[in-house]
């Protein structure tokens, strides 16, 4: 699967949005990756899935590790298809942490799934969770990069589709953002 393929998954599926939009990092953009509308459809869940466990065939996995609610759907697919275990990290009281009696091994191999990263703030919170309870994080892996690979984490960030997309702090609006109301889609 090529990027332009997965950037025409979006638009047919309507999931790439065009507008004002503020992102969970707080910051603004023209564009916004929906990927809750793509992924509604189990057979572009099961495509996108597939592209990316093919791309990460190379780690070594036991367990595919994903930040909710993002990663969910994504996350998931991706364990199935590697035929490995699948837990995720939620949200409570403001923070990531393991729930519902999830445990990581001591240098249990793991792979961090997400569907979109920007300044990647999630994953990192992924990564100190898997780290602090002693597994091995191999890598990341996400459908959509818009830091163009810009974000680091230590490990290697897999990606199906990479780009820059303009992103502005609120003070620093240019003047087409500042006369469209702001809209925070929820990821």
């Amino acid at each position: 699967m090529t990027p332009d393929d997965v950037l025409n998954i979006f638009r047919d599926t309507g999931a790439l949005l065009e507008g004002h939009f503020i992102l969970r990092s707080g910051l603004h953009s023209r564009q916004f990756f929906q990927c809750a509308l793509a992924l509604q459809q189990m057979p572009v869940v099961e495509q996108l899935g597939g592209a990316l466990a093919k791309k990460v065939e190379k780690f070594e996995t036991v367990t595919v590790i994903a930040p909710a609610l993002g990663g969910l759907v994504i996350g998931q697919e991706v364990a199935r298809q590697r035929r490995v275990r699948f837990i995720f990290a939620e949200k409570e009281e403001g923070k990531l942490v393991l729930r519902r009696g999830f445990k990581i091994e001591k240098g249990e191999k793991i792979l961090v799934v997400e569907d979109v990263i920007t300044k990647g703030g999630r994953v990192q919170e992924t990564i100190k969770i898997v780290h602090e309870n002693g597994g091995y994080v191999g890598g990341v892996a996400t459908i959509v990069d818009r830091s163009n690979g810009a974000v680091k984490f230590g490990v290697p960030l897999i990606s199906l589709l990479s780009l820059k997309v303009e992103t502005f702090e609120a003070d620093k609006l240019p003047p087409d953002l500042k006369a469209i109301p702001a809209v925070k889609p929820g990821s």
